[in-house]
């Protein structure tokens, strides 16, 4: 049988371990979020990088990005939101500068002799408000990401937990079945 005392002293070895191994695995995490949040400021392939923290998040332990941080979720793509609604915002405007050119020219056609204008106008704004350009949302919800670290895993943190579980419970049953064979345990 083996003693008790190596059983616990390889439980906090492995207690240990386990302690640093999670540390290292929410350090990577957080290391990759910022990595996410630094190449979608350098407007970079952001759809490389947050696969690569959501692939890292799902298979490691102790990786939630929630906790430390105010902002929820805890990924955020501010920049590349804020593109979109840049680019969204001059593509009305300029389709909205076409629609007055077109009407413009559209109704000087039909309303050549017109020097006067009084026919072109109730034309252009029959124009335009028929051609009317509305801006499209963007859904800012579409860049916002959250990913949900699992319980265990089969990485150094998880193998380094189940030993930790596994020697303690040898130690504690080796103390107990040392204690009832001294009969000291009713």
């Amino acid at each position: 049988m083996v003693s008790y005392w190596v059983c616990l002293v390889l439980a906090v070895v492995f207690g240990v371990m386990t302690v640093v191994n999670l540390r290292t695995n929410n350090l990577k995490a957080v290391r990759l979020r910022n990595n996410v949040l630094s190449v979608d400021k350098a407007s970079g392939d952001v759809e490389t990088a947050l696969r690569e923290l959501r692939t890292y998040i799902y298979s490691h332990m102790d990786t939630s990005l929630s906790s430390g941080t105010n902002v929820y979720p805890p990924v955020q793509l501010k920049y590349r939101y804020d593109r979109l609604v840049t680019a969204e915002k001059q593509r009305v405007q300029a389709a909205t500068a076409k629609v007055y050119t077109d009407a413009q020219a559209l109704c000087e056609q039909q309303n050549s002799n017109d020097f006067s204008g009084r026919n072109r106008v109730p034309c252009i704004e029959q124009y335009v408000t028929s051609h009317t350009v509305s801006e499209q949302t963007i859904n800012e919800d579409l860049y916002k990401f959250d990913f949900a670290s699992p319980a265990w895993s089969p990485d150094t943190a998880g193998f380094s937990l189940l030993a930790t579980g596994f020697f303690a419970a040898c130690g504690s049953a080796s103390f107990l079945f040392h204690q009832w064979r001294k009969g000291k345990l009713l």
